[in-house]
């Protein structure tokens, strides 16, 4: 069993996202099969290109959940049916013990996906003042094997 945690930014453009999902196959078509484990917080973009690339591959996504009221913060009706989708699939749901998403709670959960993989995918414009960059120096530092994936071409949105 392989298990591949998933850190990367949010406001991907359509072109980078079609680049991402490409980039993402690519990396993890080499496990694909029951043997495959996805680590995903279900963050739009980056987080959910992963768990749709893990489970066309025939893997499992696990969720790490950072506050109890994560998913209730999604305004969007069809982004909330989305995630809904993937907790029902997932073959494991880790809420951690913050009542409110906010910073913390998301640094915390990115530390927990680090945590529980064996290597992480960084979707990763190389900006350590984001969220993403906090992820990969985490990783770094407890000498998590972390494999960016960012095309060229690849844009966020402003």
């Amino acid at each position: 069993m392989t298990i591949v945690g998933i850190t990367g930014h949010a406001n991907l453009t359509d072109t980078t996202t079609a680049l991402i999902r490409h980039g993402i196959r690519a990396e993890l078509a080499k496990f694909s099969g029951a043997g495959l484990v996805g680590i995903t917080c279900l963050a739009r973009g980056s987080d959910q290109v992963f768990a749709d690339v893990v489970l066309d591959l025939g893997g499992a996504i696990e969720v790490v959940v950072p506050a109890a009221d994560y998913f209730d913060r999604i305004d969007d009706k069809a982004s909330r049916e989305r995630c809904d989708a993937y907790l029902r699939r997932a073959s494991a749901v880790h809420t951690l013990a913050y009542a409110t998403a906010n910073g913390d709670a998301y640094l915390a959960a990115s530390r927990e996906v680090v945590d529980r993989s064996d290597f992480m995918l960084a979707v990763w414009d190389g900006s350590w003042g984001s969220g993403t960059g906090q992820a990969v120096a985490y990783a770094q530092s407890v000498d998590r094997a972390v494999v960016t994936v960012w095309p060229d071409g690849a844009t966020r949105r402003a």
